[in-house]
């Protein structure tokens, strides 16, 4: 088994967006050589996250609702007494998660036919990275 790795970075215009990085990944998996595998997309800040799903606006609203429902923006979350104000970015990465694997066959990403990649910046305006780690043969 081989291994490659490679970090994307982004720093986000809005302090919440959904960024598409499928072609990101697809480039690294490229560059890896590894055509049967997995890939690791991980989002190396804690509030920030990845999301496979369809590539579509009104669904990325739908999620920012959802999330802003489980946790809303406001003032006294705890994490704030550290002088913080993002306690509910920290609530929204746990509910979407940090990470994904996606499966490699013939050397491209095995996703679905309506899925694709998304980093979650929760938290944003400043340089963020995600670690992609292509693993495999």
């Amino acid at each position: 088994m081989r291994a490659h790795t490679e970090y994307l970075w982004f720093s986000t215009k809005e302090r919440r967006e959904i960024l598409r990085i499928t072609q990101d990944v697809e480039r690294v998996v490229e560059r890896s050589g590894i055509r049967e595998g997995m890939v690791l997309v991980s989002a190396m800040h804690i509030t920030a996250a990845i999301l496979v799903n369809d590539d579509e606006p009104g669904l990325h609203e739908d999620i920012w609702e959802w999330l802003e429902t489980l946790a809303p923006a406001r003032r006294d979350y705890r994490h704030h007494r550290t002088g913080e104000d993002n306690g509910d970015a920290h609530l929204k990465r746990i509910l979407v998660h940090h990470q994904a694997l996606v499966p490699i066959t013939e050397g491209r990403l095995d996703l679905g036919p309506w899925e694709s990649l998304f980093y979650l910046e929760c938290d944003g305006q400043r340089k963020k990275r995600v670690i992609v780690k292509v693993m495999g043969i």
